[in-house]
């Protein structure tokens, strides 16, 4: 092994032996494991959410494959249709030409084009990651495949009598000119204005006053709403306002919507461009009135001094007219939430367009019979997956989130105004009749009514999420009869796959449970009779160390790929600035940058990045993502490399296949759990460890492989990397390590052959234990481990997970409990050493006090350990009626032990180091007390700060009161 863990020149190596392996693929009899890769958008780079999550996935994947299971990831991306097409018609304006010049069908060759030279980064970045998805089986969401089964749903749903096409009020995006779903809108809080305007009464009465946001829409108002309990108003119901600025009169209506608390009590309904009044409209059965065109500009029909003018150029004019009418009764400073399109930062208009719905709400009778549950064909056997128990959520509140919007659901826009995506499979004639098929002859195949003259195809596209909702099943090969081929590549086969559904684990963020969880579940129940995976695990979102969202216009975005090879600074804050276009906003961000990282990001490798995540994976729902615990985890990484080199320095003067045991020591496999390989190493009848250490370590080994599948159980990845940190760096590293050297310096023979054979033997176990969370650095030294113990797996994947119960023959609880009390012994030393600033390598006397009968049989048997391990001169027992000479002291158990220090320090000396170092912590004591003591300080100072200040004054405390014991021993 080389001098020092070098994580760039192991990583690329080893993801490429494994892929062109095919260590990916489903293999052997064991039962089906699947996880389902959340596609990433085409256009996407990775970030931190998705190394998160990816790394967990990765993990259970790998452990599940090493437990024997016949594991598939399936991976695949998402052709996001908005992103995409936004992309291609960027690079066409640059050149300056639009889609429309190109035509639909030269447009979506672009696409193609741009999709085939570009569309493959993300899923190259996640093989940086590590990640062990079968490549081989890798779908995207406009394959053939797949476009075939989103054409089935689509024409099954629509005859099943669940697919209409209506007007109705959907999210309006007038820069891309498409519906948009509420995932693809953000509700920003911005500073506004809140306009106080008269409506007077159609009799010459004041009439009332509303309150409005945008009084650009007043000019579709249809009524004013009052609460039906509202004593102020009750007279006014059923009587006419006149609306300003037309010619228009419209009622005052009673409606429970209205809150009488707030404002003036008075609402003006809008049901063409407010979701909220579109249901109070449809309550009072009023005719909606649209004054906006689909770019957001007031239509002809409006009165003549506004038509054609854009909606926030309208606002003004209208406020100035006002005014001048003397109806602008108040104007006052208001936050509001705007919603704002995440593709085009286009504020959002609520619209009446035609589109297509999936119906999710009313109780539907397909060929003369009740849909599943007697009501809602599609929801409710949902609810029931989740009401019954065949899918679970972890942490399981998140059902609960599940569950409510189910119950509150409206029906799915499924049509979007792109050229890129799937094209709705509807076709109309001349009349306007609709013909539905999964080609135009189909369609026609299947209509009541001969087409009136030429039929044209749906011009509009599905939503992704349309497709994202099969993907459980249409990634398995539906509705394909035999194997599907892409690019002349088998990638699924029906008959033989729809054995991963449902699929084991689904790892996603709690804000698509809405948009593609609950959609998997209603499509995969409806088509396939399952449900699409029988757990749900809700992976926290990643924010930066202090907690804050991580955001490009913040500065504290990390680029995984920069943590894992390194970035220097100047290199950083262009890359973090480079897409931010407002001045102000990049020197802010290139402050932030050069503050926060001022060397840059220094190098951690893929596997200490992995297991940070892995470490920070609680049930919480955020996680903050600090660089020094990534730093922290590489050293983790350099210490078990350093173990290794230990251990088979150790062994360099062994032939490959002789581990230093006897001959008997024979070395047998044994096979994986659910149909696995064949597994570890046990060693023959008559060669049990000899050492309490081995014995020890084994028994420490079988309780964290004990500890750790309860946790990958429970989705604890926290507790799977701290019960494996704890074993490796203090049982292994700190302890074992330290216990074999005086048998391997000894003169028995049998212990040295077998603490040779057991330093080995565990450390070929760390590895496997290890793989799931750190890929790389476990297959490196395995490579090197692996000759010793004469196993033929080519790859450390390919070995069966740990088990405890390959370490379990021949421990005696005896022999544990003796060197967990041989550890407090040396660690009571250590400490005294370390706080009486004895030098590590200086000799020192011990003497014994007390002490129970087994305290001496132990001292006796461990004498040459403690000799060695406390760097001891010498050992005796206090003799009965000894006076106890000037000593340092500890106590274990009964047992007294001491240090003599006559000689060992300068008494003088060290006293008047103490009494210098007190003064000095008293004074920052007493800072610490002075700034905790201001008000001012309390008040005004950020909450972590005053924090970190409180948390000083504790450390400083317990650190006077150490120093004070410690001049009392003196």
């Amino acid at each position: 092994m080389d001098k020092s863990f070098e994580p760039g020149l192991i990583e690329p190596k080893w993801y490429a032996q494994w892929e062109a392996a095919g260590a990916f693929k489903p293999h052997g009899n064991g039962d089906p494991y699947c996880i389902l890769l959340p596609p990433p958008n085409v256009t996407g780079t990775l970030h931190m959410g998705h190394a998160f999550q990816q790394t967990i996935m990765d993990a259970l994947s790998r452990y599940h494959r090493m437990r024997g299971f016949r594991t598939l990831w399936q991976g695949g991306t998402d052709h996001a249709g908005i992103a995409t097409q936004k992309i291609v018609e960027n690079q066409l304006a640059a050149a300056g030409k639009t889609r429309h010049d190109l035509g639909r069908e030269k447009f979506i060759e672009r696409v193609w084009e741009w999709k085939q030279e570009s569309g493959s980064t993300i899923t190259n970045q996640m093989r940086r990651l590590g990640a062990s998805v079968d490549w081989s089986r890798e779908r995207f969401t406009m394959d053939e495949g797949l476009s075939a089964a989103v054409r089935r749903v689509f024409v099954t749903w629509y005859r099943d009598g669940l697919l209409y096409r209506g007007r109705r009020l959907v999210n309006w995006d007038p820069v891309l000119m498409t519906a948009v779903s509420d995932l693809e809108v953000n509700n920003e809080e911005k500073d506004g204005s809140l306009w106080s305007i008269r409506y007077p009464a159609s009799d010459g009465g004041e009439g009332l006053v509303v309150a409005t946001t945008r009084p650009e829409t007043m000019l579709g108002d249809v009524a004013v709403a009052v609460h039906p309990d509202d004593e102020r108003y009750q007279h006014l119901v059923g009587k006419t306002l006149k609306l300003p600025l037309t010619d228009r009169e419209i009622p005052v209506i009673a409606d429970t919507y209205v809150e009488r608390e707030f404002g003036t009590g008075c609402v003006k309904i809008t049901p063409a461009h407010d979701f909220n009044d579109w249901q109070v409209g449809a309550r009072h059965k009023m005719t909606p009135i649209t004054i906006l065109t689909l770019d957001a500009k007031i239509v002809d029909e409006a009165p003549e001094a506004y038509r054609g003018l854009d909606r926030f150029v309208a606002r003004k004019k209208i406020l100035v007219d006002l005014e001048a009418l003397g109806l602008l009764v108040e104007t006052k400073k208001h936050k509001l939430q705007v919603p704002i399109s995440q593709r085009s930062d286009a504020v959002i208009e609520p619209m009446l367009t035609d589109q297509w719905f999936l119906d999710l709400t009313s109780d539907v009778r397909v060929d003369g019979k009740p849909g599943p549950g007697g009501r809602k064909a599609i929801t409710e056997p949902a609810l029931a997956a989740v009401r019954d128990g065949e899918i679970r959520f972890v942490p399981e509140n998140w059902s609960t989130t599940y569950n409510q919007w189910l119950e509150n659901i409206q029906d799915w826009c499924v049509s979007r105004q792109l050229w890129w995506g799937h094209q709705i499979p509807a076709w109309y004639d001349e009349a306007g009749n609709i013909f539905v098929g999964e080609d135009e002859a189909d369609a026609r195949a299947h209509s009541d009514v001969p087409p009136v003259g030429e039929l044209k195809q749906d011009d509009d596209v599905l939503d992704t999420w349309f497709s994202s909702a099969l993907w459980p099943f249409s990634t398995m090969g539906w509705p394909a009869d035999g194997p599907v081929s892409e690019g002349g590549t088998v990638v699924a086969d029906w008959a033989k796959d729809q054995a991963f559904i449902p699929s084991a684990v689904l790892v996603t963020g709690f804000d698509i449970i809405f948009f593609w969880v609950a959609r998997m579940v209603m499509a995969t129940r409806y088509f396939t009779g399952k449900v699409p995976f029988r757990e749900v695990y809700i992976n926290a979102i990643v924010r930066d160390a202090e907690g804050q969202k991580m955001s490009k216009s913040k500065g504290n975005t990390i680029d995984p790929l920069d943590l894992i090879d390194g970035i220097d600074l100047e290199s950083l804050v262009k890359k973090s600035t480079a897409s931010l276009l407002i001045p102000q906003v990049r020197e802010k961000v290139e402050k932030r940058v050069r503050k926060d990282y001022p060397e840059g990001i220094s190098a951690v490798g893929t596997d200490a990045m992995r297991f940070t995540f892995a470490a920070l994976a609680t049930y919480g729902r955020t996680i903050n993502f600090d660089l020094k615990r990534a730093e922290g985890y590489k050293n983790f990484c350099n210490k078990l490399w350093n173990a290794a080199r230990f251990v088979l320095m150790n062994l360099s003067s062994l032939p490959p296949g002789d581990d230093g045991a006897t001959a008997s020591g024979t070395m047998v496999e044994s096979p994986g759990e659910a149909g696995g390989a064949a597994s570890s190493l046990t060693r023959g009848q008559g060669d049990l460890p000899v050492t309490a250490a081995e014995q020890w370590i084994l028994s420490r080994l079988a309780a964290t492989l004990d500890e750790v599948e309860a946790q990958f159980t429970t989705y604890r990845f926290d507790l799977v990397a701290q019960a494996l940190y704890e074993f490796v760096w203090n049982d292994y590293c700190d302890w074992f390590l330290e216990l074999s050297k005086p048998a391997l310096n000894g003169d028995d023979v049998r212990a040295v052959a077998s603490t040779r054979h057991t330093l080995l033997r565990v450390l070929e176990a760390i590895l496997r234990a290890l793989h799931p969370i750190t890929p790389f650095i476990t297959e490196e030294i395995w490579q090197g481990v692996a000759p010793k113990l004469d196993i033929s797996s080519n790859s450390v994947s390919a070995r069966a997970y740990p088990r405890r119960e390959e370490f379990t023959t021949g421990i005696d609880a005896r022999s544990v409990g003796d060197i967990e009390w041989l550890k407090s012994v040396l660690g009571e030393i250590r400490r005294i050493r370390s706080e009486m600033n004895i030098a590590p390598g200086k000799q020192i006397p011990l003497l014994f006090a007390r002490g129970s009968t087994d305290d001496r049989a132990r001292l006796e048997r461990f004498s040459q350990q403690i000799a060695f391990l406390a760097r001891c001169e010498s050992q005796r027992w206090l003799a009965e009626g000894e006076e106890e000479p000037a000593s340092a002291s500890a106590i274990v158990g009964e047992l007294r032990v001491l240090i003599p220090l006559a000689g060992l320090i300068d008494l003088d000396a060290e006293k008047a180091r103490l009494g210098k170092e007190i003064r000095r912590i008293e004074g920052e004591i007493a800072k610490c007390n002075g700034k905790l003591g201001s008000e001012t300080f309390v008040a005004n100072a950020p909450a972590a700060v005053v924090e970190q200040e409180r948390q000083r004054l504790a450390d400083f405390s317990s650190t006077l009161g150490g120093l004070r014991e410690q001049l009392a021993r003196l």
